[in-house]
């Protein structure tokens, strides 16, 4: 299996990404760099589609297989890219705050500690849909990482989309997400102009 090794900070750096979307509240100590020229069209969607790709911890082939599915719906592609990334068990997962990171929701979501319609379910890349109810599974609700992740939560909003009961450690989907439900920094129309070449 494919495994991305870059440190998170120095990748972040490069993309123009805050550490705080990945869940990380450190920051680099480091001065940001000069940038000599001005990047080409073709680097701009480059690197917003590694900026997406890296957000949600998503390689190249899994990328394009959401893309091509995205293609096929209706409505704006760029657009259904995103709430199909977003929609994402392991990034509800993040969001709901039984997580600190993606990564740490994916290695949960791995180890089965997360049940969906009160099903225990361990494939990261499960895509919920509205009505779902996702929860910790009762052997999981005295994890250490679990309880610093809610700790470390409090302060994080929850989307619109989601609704989260912190006493039952449950969280229900609403509905699936819309592009301006999203607040990630990312331009999908760029990734479709890149794709679509």
């Amino acid at each position: 299996m494919a495994i991305d090794r870059t440190p998170v900070l120095k990748r972040c750096r490069q993309l123009d990404i805050d550490p705080v979307v990945m869940g990380i509240n450190k920051k680099s100590n480091r001065q940001p760099k000069q940038r000599r020229r001005q990047q080409s069209e073709y680097g701009q969607q480059l690197r917003e589609k590694q900026k997406a790709k890296f957000i949600y911890g998503v390689l190249e082939k899994q990328f394009r297989s959401y893309y091509d599915k995205a293609m096929k719906l209706d409505g704006i592609t760029g657009d259904n890219l995103m709430s199909i990334l977003e929609s994402r068990l392991d990034n509800v997962v993040f969001r709901l705050g039984f997580a600190r990171t993606r990564k740490e929701a994916r290695q949960t979501v791995r180890h089965g500690h997360i049940t969906v319609n009160g099903k225990r379910l361990d494939i990261p890349s499960y895509r919920v849909k509205a009505g779902d109810v996702i929860a910790v599974a009762n052997k999981a609700k005295d994890l250490l990482p679990i309880k610093e992740a809610l700790i470390s939560s409090e302060s994080m909003a929850v989307p619109g989309w989601l609704e989260v009961d912190i006493e039952k450690l449950r969280g229900t989907v609403l509905q699936l997400p819309t592009r301006d439900q999203i607040d990630l920094d990312i331009d999908a129309q760029l990734i479709v102009e890149l794709y679509s070449k």
